[in-house]
């Protein structure tokens, strides 16, 4: 590791902490010869998944990109950036789960709607309106229509459940 100002070896590390519920290291460092603090990030190294596209091309899946797609439909909404990295780490723990190097970009989009419609509804119908392709406000209002069956059966469940 070389400092990113003046490029010397001789680094500490300052402090390590686990992020990402165990899944992440967060370590500050500090450079003996300039004195400059960074931060690094560890993460467990897992075998590249491969996304299939719906026109059936394939490239290898990006945390980053996904995650940058969730801050685009949250924008202006009350969720935070860690609500968001927990929903990522989530949605990439259930994908090795399955065991597959292929995806299919479908699966992802469903992972992501379904926690977002938990989540936050404005960004659920942001997400889905370029993840579904709406055409009209027909799709919009099918859209609306499924999140509110499925708030009331949640709600249904949970007064069941009290």
């Amino acid at each position: 590791m070389n400092c990113n100002k003046c490029q010397s070896d001789d680094i500490r590390v300052i402090e390590s902490r686990d992020v990402a519920d165990g899944q992440a290291i967060r370590r500050r460092r500090m450079c003996n010869a300039c004195g400059n603090r960074f931060t690094t990030y560890e993460r467990i190294e897992r075998p590249q998944l491969i996304v299939i596209k719906h026109d059936g091309t394939r490239q290898l899946f990006s945390r980053d990109k996904l995650l940058s797609g969730l801050y685009k439909a949250c924008e202006k909404t009350p969720v935070t950036s860690v609500q968001l990295e927990h929903m990522v780490s989530d949605i990439e723990d259930n994908l090795y789960a399955c065991g597959d190097q292929e995806v299919g970009s479908a699966k992802i989009g469903d992972l992501v709607m379904e926690r977002l419609s938990l989540l936050n509804e404005v960004a659920y119908v942001r997400f889905a309106s370029v993840y579904r392709r709406f055409k009209d406000i027909a799709g919009f209002e099918q859209e609306l229509s499924h999140i509110r069956r499925q708030n009331r059966s949640h709600k249904t469940t949970q007064s069941v459940s009290d």
